[in-house]
């Protein structure tokens, strides 16, 4: 275990006839586990938390909290306060140590002051430590920088995801949060210039695949060997990471993470589509390659 905690945010089996697989699932975890990841986190957007109904979301949760060891940190976005709290109370009934807060979708602000006002409301009495989750792609519009300091202040909220890539936007929460406020880098690609900038550690899908290349990349950092750090970015993380953009992040996850032999399906549920023969091709040769480069050492 590095200084600089990574998480996957874990993809979610389905059967052949699509039902969630709690077998699949608790096995991924212990996949992750045992080659370098700090924890997990069920339910983000790479685990299609959108797809899944109430009773699955329940049995994701619970599946992941009872499979882990390390921390579990349990995705909990709704469109609503009170979908919201209902998740979050699932995921402390289930045993997770924290929880990941998108802000408001499809219904955004439509004044200034909406989405911390939403926020607000989340997490008040919130039953378990919350982390902000900025992920403008999806939700639609960014987490201001200013809502999320000012969000900072309540000591219920602990940290923030960032998966805009956008490294100033990092950095400007970096500067203006508190020393013990955690900054989790979501976008894969520049998790190594994040955390040798100040970012606390990262949330990040291809963890799902190849967690070992995640912790020598980190491990690198932390003794000092930037160059070491950010040949494995460039050339183990970047690569593969561009395959992930290219195809979108579910599909392509757990694509790669049967290449490997961590799931036998790769099903998603629509409106995503499973990888063809040559995206898939094109995903297992890039897996291969990244795991080469950490091999070589």
């Amino acid at each position: 275990m590095t200084p600089y905690p990574v998480y996957p945010p874990l993809v979610t089996p389905f059967t052949d006839d699509d039902a969630v697989d709690a077998e699949a699932l608790a096995s991924l975890v212990d996949s992750v586990e045992h080659r370098g990841t700090d924890g997990v986190v069920p339910c983000g957007t790479t685990g299609e938390f959108a797809s899944l109904s109430r009773d699955e979301y329940r049995r994701v949760v619970e599946t992941t909290a009872d499979a882990a060891s390390g921390r579990v940190i349990a995705g909990v976005a709704d469109t609503s306060v009170a979908g919201v709290r209902s998740r979050m109370e699932t995921a402390a009934a289930a045993g997770c140590d924290a929880v990941l807060l998108t802000g408001p979708y499809f219904h955004t602000e439509n004044a200034t002051g909406g989405t911390t006002a939403f926020l607000r409301a989340a997490v008040d009495d919130a039953p378990l430590p919350v982390y902000l989750y900025n992920i403008p792609v999806y939700v639609g519009t960014e987490l201001d920088p200013e809502t999320v300091v000012a969000l900072a202040a309540d000591e219920r909220v602990q940290g923030l995801k960032d998966s805009s890539g956008d490294l100033d936007y990092l950095l400007r929460v970096v500067r203006e949060t508190p020393d013990d406020f955690g900054l989790f880098c979501g976008s894969d690609s520049v998790l190594v210039p994040a955390l040798a900038s100040g970012a606390t550690g990262g949330i990040n899908a291809l963890a799902n695949v190849v967690p070992e290349v995640f912790e020598a990349a980190t491990s690198a950092l932390a003794a000092g060997d930037i160059e070491r750090a950010v040949t494995i970015s460039q050339t183990a993380i970047g690569p593969l990471f561009e395959q992930c953009a290219t195809h979108g992040f579910a599909p392509a996850t757990k694509a790669a993470a049967a290449s490997r032999g961590f799931l036998e399906s790769t099903a998603v549920r629509p409106p995503l589509v499973e990888l063809d023969g040559d995206a898939q091709a094109a995903v297992g040769e890039a897996v291969e390659n990244s795991l080469a480069v950490v091999d070589a050492d």
